[in-house]
């Protein structure tokens, strides 16, 4: 059983940080409220359902953007949010899983999205100073009340996915995974999947990178965190563009774009049961579309995954 496949079968879920850059936070650039609501209708027309947020996107935009978008065919989407990062009133951002955070950051989603229930709501972050225990008290009260349908863990530990499992049942998990970043393979996905719980990754397309469309030399509008953010700036870029560099060629010679190498490798995992990917156009997200359709023979996988390696 899948609590993400039984609702949809679409492999994607929308990206909320992409409509919110305005906002601060943790976003993508501008995009006017009628547009992020125009794209949020179009991405349900192509097939989207799953639609993930979090607060820190755009201090709260994101939420109410979704809950505006949905709000005529809410029991038709599956709403994902998240406690954990929140903020002071200056905008200096924080991270903390007192329970007293946590039930406060969920009746502000339940307010922003303007609905009674959240289908996923999930911790965002492990904090090393609070028992993730405390906090699924918290969910787990909320959902025996209705406010959320199910929980999950967001860049979780196997330690903390089996303590917080004696509070309740953890039913998905949502990490960072793509051709760069394959840590969780090892060990963790495995586990996860072995214990029953489905599969969200995150940075699937790499923050654009391995579609191309983030080269050597991007600049960044100043609502784009990837003009500002430490880990950003402290990300080995260079090691990549090097890797996509050998990429590309492969790419070109069979007859592939750097999106279809992004969803292929993720989807070519069993364990994922859907696949994050932020879009900011009606463009952005029919070229998602299309590239589900032409997805890379494996022995084609294969050889890329063998000069991804970052060095």
């Amino acid at each position: 059983m899948s609590v993400i496949k039984d609702f949809s079968n679409y492999p994607l879920a929308f990206g909320g940080a992409s409509i919110s850059g305005e906002g601060a936070g943790y976003g993508f650039g501008d995009i006017t409220e009628n547009d992020a609501i125009d794209l949020l209708l179009f991405a349900y027309d192509l097939g989207f359902r799953v639609f993930d947020s979090a607060p820190i996107y755009g201090f709260g935009l994101s939420e109410k953007r979704m809950g505006l978008a949905f709000k005529k065919n809410r029991e038709k989407v599956f709403l994902v949010s998240k406690s954990g990062v929140t903020w002071a009133e200056n905008k200096r951002v924080d991270m903390s899983n007192d329970p007293l955070v946590t039930e406060k950051m969920l009746i502000q989603s339940l307010k922003d999205f303007n609905t009674e229930y959240i289908d996923l709501y999930m911790i965002h972050w492990p904090d090393a100073r609070v028992d993730i225990r405390r906090p699924l008290e918290v969910l787990a009260k909320a959902k025996a009340q209705g406010k959320i349908k199910h929980i999950g863990l967001c860049n979780t530990t196997q330690d903390d996915f089996l303590k917080a499992s004696e509070v309740d049942k953890i039913e998905v998990v949502q990490s960072q995974l793509n051709l760069f970043e394959q840590n969780i393979l090892k060990e963790d996905l495995p586990f996860f999947h072995q214990q029953g719980a489905d599969f969200m990754s995150w940075g699937t397309l790499d923050k654009g990178i391995l579609t191309g469309r983030v080269k050597r030399g991007r600049k960044f509008d100043s609502s784009d965190c990837r003009s500002w953010a430490p880990w950003w700036k402290q990300m080995d870029l260079e090691s990549r563009f090097k890797a996509m560099d050998k990429i590309q060629p492969i790419l070109e010679k069979f007859g592939h774009t750097g999106l279809e190498m992004a969803l292929s490798f993720n989807l070519s995992h069993p364990e994922v049961s859907v696949a994050l990917c932020g879009g900011r156009t009606m463009q952005q997200l029919e070229e998602l579309d299309k590239a589900l359709k032409n997805p890379l023979r494996p022995e084609i996988l294969k050889e890329i995954k063998e000069l991804a390696t970052l060095s």
